[in-house]
């Protein structure tokens, strides 16, 4: 079996461990951290097979496991991925905002082929990017409209300079709009579906983003379109937010489970 190291205990690590603990993901947890102690003995707490907690992130890919799974934050993809793949460890990105700074991902696509390691990145609240992937290179257009609660874009960067109230808002109301570069670094924990549609399609600075607080909505909705030689597209999908952390929908953490359980799998595989 797979042996998997956790960095990030948080919400979607805690349902990525529990999965795994399950046996809906066919590996052992082996080891984990979190910059809360705390948060980790709370998520070995939770587990009938007990990881062992390590001291720093870095100690994550020291030990004998295949893949290092970050539900952490943009930062620590930053800090730790580059050294996941240099101890030739496979690696699973949640927080793929991380990879629209270009040095960085230019730094980890050669580090992929120089120590013959993958990235994975799962397709998250979003449906569609196999048929993204797929035309990639006849588009001529990608935008995505994201719609949620305003409770859940609390804490964003955006707001630190921002005149808008999130308290106030009592309809519809269009908080951003602009590139897909812009919104992930300011809304770093809400909009990780803007850096893999920009990822898997024309780039961040070709593909828009508006979005909008709802506070008549109890679900997070993404309206995407794609146009181009090839045809058009347009997606619509409705999710709910998780349970735990009302910033993210119940999809991406169901999309983690499942990249990580194909991962670990020896299976027919469906899709491009």
């Amino acid at each position: 079996m797979k042996k998997v190291g956790l960095l990030g205990c948080g919400s979607i690590g805690t349902q990525i461990a529990l999965a795994i603990d399950s046996g809906k993901i066919p590996a052992v947890l082996t080891h984990v951290f979190d910059n809360s102690k705390d948060a980790a003995i709370s998520l070995v707490s939770k587990l009938n097979n007990k990881p062992e907690i390590v001291e720093n992130s870095h100690l994550l890919s020291s030990h004998p496991v295949h893949i290092v799974v970050e539900a952490a934050s943009q930062d620590a993809v930053k800090d730790v991925a580059l050294s996941v793949l240099q101890n030739k460890r496979d690696l699973m990105i949640m927080s793929v905002g991380a990879l629209l700074d270009e040095s960085i991902y230019d730094i980890l696509s050669d580090a992929c082929k120089d120590f013959k390691k993958t990235i994975y990145l799962p397709s998250g609240a979003i449906a569609g990017l196999d048929g993204i992937k797929s035309i990639k290179d006849e588009l001529e257009s990608l935008s995505i409209t994201t719609t949620k609660h305003p409770r859940s874009l609390k804490g964003a960067k955006f707001f630190e300079t921002s005149k808008i109230d999130l308290d106030s808002i009592d309809s519809l109301t269009t908080i951003f709009e602009g590139t897909a570069k812009d919104a992930v670094s300011l809304f770093p924990a809400n909009i990780n579906v803007a850096a893999l549609l920009s990822l898997s399609g024309i780039g961040s600075e070709k593909t828009g983003v508006k979005i909008m607080a709802d506070p008549n909505t109890d679900k997070n909705t993404h309206h995407i379109v794609a146009a181009g030689t090839f045809g058009k597209m347009t997606f619509i999908i409705e999710n709910y937010p998780d349970e735990n952390n009302p910033k993210t929908s119940r999809l991406a953490v169901l999309s983690a489970i499942e990249t990580l359980r194909k991962y670990c799998s020896d299976d027919i595989q469906i899709g491009t």
